[in-house]
């Protein structure tokens, strides 16, 4: 792996390895808890995916939202660590990490041997804003740095979506939507469409599909709308 390179960009000075042609596309933050949810996880994944069609995800490398939001949109992904490049962090994302170093984007305001502080999450969190088009934080508690980062948004007057949650569940981004503070995100293929991207698949692996529509999956088969065959699911008309 070649060592990093720099480059300025926006206020920021920045290292990076990787696809630099992605950071001058639009850019869509998705940031969120580290101990999130199964539901939270899989809407995260498919959320990532769709928009990735159109938009580069960004976002913090980190354990539980991060992670499913790199997976969803690679390698249309950019992750902005909290270390310097040359330090993986966390060291349990080495392998998408890596990955991204390869085929999707990394960059760091840090030098060599920098690692990661309290301070420097911060930091991280202000950069994934201030380079996103807008922000959508699918799991939150209220205090929390997924909250700064609302508040970095805030001040970067980027526009804020959440996902719908029961109530007692991710405190933080119910507030937000409480509060209308953040616009929820009620329908994934609606909010898409309404980003210009238009769903051109009309398959799914039967995991992707039931991710995305539950058990009236199989409402669907028997309305006719869909064909589930070999693991897959088939749209009809």
């Amino acid at each position: 792996m070649k060592n990093e390179k720099k480059i300025s960009f926006d206020e920021f000075q920045l290292y990076y390895k990787g696809n630099i042609e992605l950071l001058q596309k639009e850019k869509i933050a998705i940031v969120g808890s580290r101990k999130a949810s199964k539901y939270t996880k899989d809407i995260t994944y498919l959320l990532a995916k769709k928009l990735s069609k159109k938009y580069v995800i960004i976002s913090g490398g980190a354990l539980g939202v991060d992670t499913e939001a790199h997976k969803g949109s690679f390698p249309n992904t950019i992750f902005v660590s909290p270390s310097s490049l040359d330090i993986i962090y966390p060291k349990q994302n080495e392998n998408l990490i890596q990955s991204i170093y390869k085929e999707g984007l990394a960059i760091s305001e840090y030098e060599k041997n920098y690692r990661p502080f309290k301070f420097t999450f911060l930091q991280r969190n202000r950069i994934i804003i201030k380079l996103a088009k807008f922000v959508i934080i699918t799991e939150a508690s209220l205090k929390s740095g997924s909250m700064r980062s609302f508040e970095w948004a805030k001040e970067y007057n980027k526009k804020i979506f959440v996902i719908p949650h029961r109530i007692n569940e991710s405190s933080g981004t119910n507030y937000l939507a409480y509060t209308n503070q953040a616009e929820v995100i009620w329908d994934i293929d609606e909010f898409c469409l309404n980003l210009g991207i238009t769903s051109k698949e009309k398959i799914l692996t039967l995991n992707e599909a039931l991710k995305l529509y539950g058990n009236r999956l199989y409402e669907m088969e028997l309305n006719g709308e869909i064909e589930i065959k070999n693991g897959k699911v088939y749209f009809n008309g």
